[in-house]
């Protein structure tokens, strides 16, 4: 048998005390314990759900393909005016509207990916045909392909593309008479397999075409009670009853990836109310776990039991567009630790890059120092020409550019000027139109950027494009405001927070060609850092009366949630990185050289040896 130091190529060390600086999967016996132990990564135990961005079209009854919370196509459903044909498409934080189906359906089901799915079944409204018609989608139209054997609406699928699903159970007519049919798809044709032994419609199911897993729903007509909750599981040629849930519903969401894995989330209990219970399948029984934001039926469900996503839906008497994210237990718990200090003090600095590859600049006292950040320690290398404070800055750790800033230590005096950083020196490039501190950037690189609010004289709401030679004045900010937050690239960015008429909550979203404005950060403040991108991103400390704050939000894409705070509250920190893994140097009061690092922690456990 192989030992440990077989394995990984040495013995395992004893010590009296913890190690200094274990890493991540390090092993070593405690000799004043007597108990072996290990480096494990902070995750979280219970999973939870959270707000993603709202589709356009309402509806209830529709059917939903994707991979994961960050990635969903939803078709079909039916509103007031009975059954529609939408079709919306899902990155992590926005719907769009994309090619509609070929016929409109309700209570449709579907399989697949958002590249690859497939959409069949359903019935059309007014008047009510039942349908068997399959739509095959390939990432921009809908083809119709082969059609079910049995016609029905309000069944079960699951399948992972356009080529392979599963449909079983289901009402084959108004009048709700349902069926234990199961059938398979090819890529051309649906053919009859092993029917469920418990012949049901409005169910929960999810997987794939040699795994899959069903689960409650509506009984027979005169049945009672009439929802059960029962499950079955399905091998690839047989189903077999197994565990049953713990509470009994119909139209559900549901996701999963197997009969292994699956989440159950909301639906109608009898006697016609709505739930929020979430329940989670391991493969051998369903634990309850945390409900749904907005208890509803009628859910077009899709992703894994680790991440979900719940769209649409009926909170009766309204037909709902909300959208809710669920990323399940065992996700990593990020938090602010201790990192490098500065080497010289400063608030009001900019700062570029990565945790790891980071680049702060200028700051308090108009200085010109720029300093290299390694994820461990600050090197100093070449200044700025011009020492500036409260400057903008984006792009990487050898290729940033710095724009704006105060060149005065004790007065208000703003700066046009802009300069490149390539790893090594500063060189003066082309000036900003309209000079101006306090201002937020964002950017790729030190050829593309884009600079935005600020101030003095006036809260400015201007916003300049960068190309690598020049600055070009684009669309406004809607508010205009100093001391923002800025995240993202030239073409998809972010502003939050900042100084306008006060302390501002308000974010505003960039599409390369205007700002809109979308929902608001929870604790509004000025002085505000962020790290990230578009549709993920994190805003950091901050100054709100009566003073500075620690608060740390987290951005999807689509609302903002408060999440561990900084150690130390401040403001004006020189930020770098991204959702997962950020830095924030210096800030004041006091002004600080102090460095804290976001990122997934890690925890002594001790090996379970009984």
């Amino acid at each position: 048998m192989s030992d440990y130091k077989t394995i990984h190529g040495t013995a395992v060390k004893s010590y009296t005390t913890d190690p200094d600086n274990p890493i991540e999967g390090q092993v070593w016996y405690d000799k004043t314990n007597k108990v072996l132990q290990y480096q494990h990564p902070n995750v979280t135990t219970a999973g939870a759900w959270r707000t993603g961005g709202n589709l356009n079209n309402q509806r209830t009854n529709g059917a939903a393909a994707g991979a994961s919370k960050d990635s969903s196509l939803m078709f079909g459903g039916g509103n007031a005016s009975g059954s529609v044909d939408f079709v919306e498409s899902y990155n992590g934080g926005t719907w769009t509207e994309v090619a509609d189906l070929n016929q409109h359906r309700q209570n449709i089901a579907g399989a697949g990916v958002q590249t690859s799915a497939l959409a069949f079944g359903g019935l059309s409204n007014p008047p009510v045909v039942m349908r068997a018609l399959t739509e095959s989608w390939n990432g921009s139209g809908w083809t119709e392909v082969g059609d079910l054997n049995t016609t029905r609406a309000y069944m079960g699928n699951a399948g992972v593309s356009n080529t392979s699903a599963l449909a079983a159970g289901g009402d084959t007519n108004a009048t709700n008479a349902v069926v234990a049919v199961t059938e398979l798809y090819d890529g051309s044709s649906w053919t009859e397999v092993g029917d469920i032994n418990s012949a049901r419609s409005r169910v929960g199911s999810n997987g794939t075409q040699t795994s899959a897993i069903i689960y409650t729903g509506r009984l027979s007509p005169g049945t009672s009670p009439p929802y059960t909750t029962i499950t079955e599981s399905w091998n690839g040629t047989s189903w077999t009853e197994v565990a049953d849930m713990n509470t009994a519903r119909q139209e559900p969401g549901e996701a999963g990836s197997s009969n292994t894995d699956a989440l159950c989330f909301g639906g109608e209990p009898p006697p016609g109310s709505v739930l929020g219970n979430t329940e989670s399948w391991n493969g051998t029984s369903w634990t309850e776990t945390t409900d749904l934001s907005t208890a509803r039926q009628q859910i077009a469900g899709n992703g894994t039991a680790t991440s979900a996503l719940a769209t649409a839906g009926a909170p009766f008497p309204s037909v709902s567009v909300a959208t809710e994210e669920w990323t399940g237990p065992g996700a990593a718990a990020l938090a602010w630790s201790t990192g490098g200090n500065l080497n010289t003090s400063r608030s009001q600095a900019g700062g570029s890059g990565t945790q790891t590859l980071g680049l702060v600049f200028g700051g308090s006292g108009v200085t010109g120092a720029t300093e290299k950040y390694d994820g461990t320690s600050f090197t100093e290398v070449g200044d700025l020409n011009t020492g500036r404070r409260t400057i903008a800055g984006a792009g990487t750790q050898t290729s940033t550019i710095a724009f704006g800033g105060n060149t005065n230590p004790s007065d208000a005096t703003p700066s046009a000027l802009a300069e490149e950083f390539d790893g090594t020196s500063w060189t003066e490039v082309g000036d900003l139109n309209t000079a101006r501190f306090g201002l937020a950037g964002a950017g790729t690189n030190s050829e593309s950027a884009l600079a935005f609010g600020g101030g003095y004289p006036a809260k400015r709401a201007e916003t300049e494009l960068w190309n690598g030679s020049s600055w070009t004045e684009v669309s406004d900010l809607n508010t205009a405001r100093d001391y923002p937050g800025g995240i993202g690239t030239a073409t998809l960015a972010l502003c939050f927070g900042g100084e306008g008429t006060a302390h501002d909550a308000e974010t505003e979203s960039w599409n390369g060609s205007a700002w809109t404005e979308v929902n608001d950060l929870n604790t509004a403040r000025g002085g505000i850092s962020g790290a990230g991108e578009y549709l993920n991103g994190i805003a950091f400390g901050g100054e709100t009366p009566p003073g500075v704050v620690a608060n740390t939000e987290d951005w999807n894409g689509a609302t903002w949630a408060e999440v561990a705070d900084l150690s130390t509250a401040r403001r004006f920190t020189a930020p770098a990185g991204d959702s997962t893994a950020a830095f924030a140097a210096g800030g004041q009061e006091p002004t600080t050289a102090a460095t804290e690092e976001w990122g997934q922690g890690n925890t002594i456990k001790t090996v379970d040896t009984d």
